[in-house]
């Protein structure tokens, strides 16, 4: 079994910052990719951003893209989420989630079934 949970979440202006943290305990010998993804209220939870735990490479939803930054510390076994320039509509939950299975290098897992474990969330409010 692993464990993930997240931090960081807040209420922030328009056009502030957030760094959200997700630390991963247990089995974590088998973790292959972690990733982000959000939830706003009446929508389905979408895709944000993932990092292949070894080697790094990062994968980002385009609406993303210039504006989140992933980043992961192996020591810590903990993957980061920093936020830029946030918009109101960046507004939802934040989950983190984890992978303990091995992807194929030419693709990210994008899709909610491709991950095993999921945190709890947490809310990230932007205001205008």
């Amino acid at each position: 079994q692993v464990q993930v949970v997240e931090s960081g979440g807040g209420l922030v202006q328009a056009g502030g910052s957030l760094r959200l943290s997700c630390a991963a305990s247990g089995r974590t010998f088998s973790m292959y990719v972690m990733g982000w993804f959000r939830q706003a209220p009446g929508k389905e939870r979408e895709f944000v951003a993932a990092i292949r735990w070894s080697g790094g490479n990062a994968d980002y939803a385009d609406s993303m893209k210039g504006r989140f930054t992933i980043s992961r510390d192996n020591a810590k076994i903990t993957v980061y989420l920093q936020m830029n320039s946030l918009k109101p509509e960046d507004t939802a939950v934040y989950y983190c989630a984890l992978r303990s299975r091995p992807f194929g290098i030419a693709t990210m897992p994008r899709n909610v079934y491709e991950y095993d474990y999921w945190g709890q969330g947490t809310q990230v409010t932007v205001s205008s």
